[in-house]
């Protein structure tokens, strides 16, 4: 199983950056973990946008799925659309998925855009999703909205994503054992103050230990001279190497 990062940067996209998007890929099999700001055009470069299977959504803010407008263009009114036609990729959305999307695209009159192009069907917490070699659940994790980890499982091994989220048990019971932990780091100190939905550094290294991943690396998080620190944050709770995510980066399990 192959994992290839699209995009890692936080909400405010990094220079020539994208938001959250994560390609994974075993045998013919090519799933879309997250479609954030940018990451449309990130997927490009690298697949034919036609050859995706299924999309996964872990949440339905901006930073995870907003360049779904861009593919639901492409899918419905480019030139190759229109003149050979193919089957629509699956979406796969959290609850409220459907609602939220026609929100947004209704405000220019297009409010079953995503819709339309996607074959979208709305998970729910105990779903179990089978898309040819690889097999997708989900665990809801605290964040600001509802959240979903995410965890792509193939006979190599699996593979966990967790979102955006504050510090939790149910996310280190669900990655218990995992290849590849991907953990948001946006904080490098906790919110000062009202509702947590992040992490920080350091508790995604310690996240990572008690789940006894067997690889953790860090997303989600603004590229500059702290990442460094924030490496090493991470590190002196996981107790081993962690990576910082690096867009084009290639992880396999």
């Amino acid at each position: 199983m192959k994992i290839t990062v699209l995009g890692k940067s936080p909400a405010w996209q990094d220079p020539g950056g994208a938001c959250s998007g994560y390609l994974v890929e075993e045998e013919d099999c090519c799933l879309l973990l997250d479609c954030g700001n940018g990451v449309f055009g990130k997927l490009r470069e690298r697949r034919d946008y036609e050859e995706v299977d299924a999309v996964v959504v872990s949440h339905l803010h901006s930073d995870h799925c907003f360049d779904l407008i861009p593919y639901a263009y492409a899918l419905s009114y480019s030139p190759r659309a229109r003149e050979f036609p193919n089957p629509r990729p699956t979406l796969y959305a959290p609850p409220g998925g459907q609602e939220s999307f026609r929100a947004v695209t209704g405000t220019w009159g297009l409010a079953e855009l995503v819709e339309q192009a996607f074959c979208l069907i709305e998970y729910e917490p105990e779903t179990t999703i089978d898309l040819g070699p690889l097999q997708i659940r989900f665990h809801e994790v605290p964040h600001f909205i509802r959240t979903f980890a995410v965890q792509v499982t193939s006979r190599a091994g699996s593979f966990t994503f967790g979102a955006d989220c504050c510090p939790n048990d149910a996310l280190v019971e669900f990655a218990r054992g995992t290849d590849l932990l991907m953990l948001e780091a946006t904080l490098e100190h906790p919110e000062p103050d009202g509702q947590r939905g992040h992490l920080t550094a350091a508790e995604a290294g310690a996240h990572g230990r008690r789940a006894g991943a067997g690889q953790l690396v860090l997303t989600h998080f603004e590229q500059g001279d702290h990442a460094e620190r924030f490496r090493a944050q991470a590190a002196a709770e996981f107790g081993g190497p962690v990576e910082l995510a690096v867009e084009g980066a290639v992880y396999t399990v």
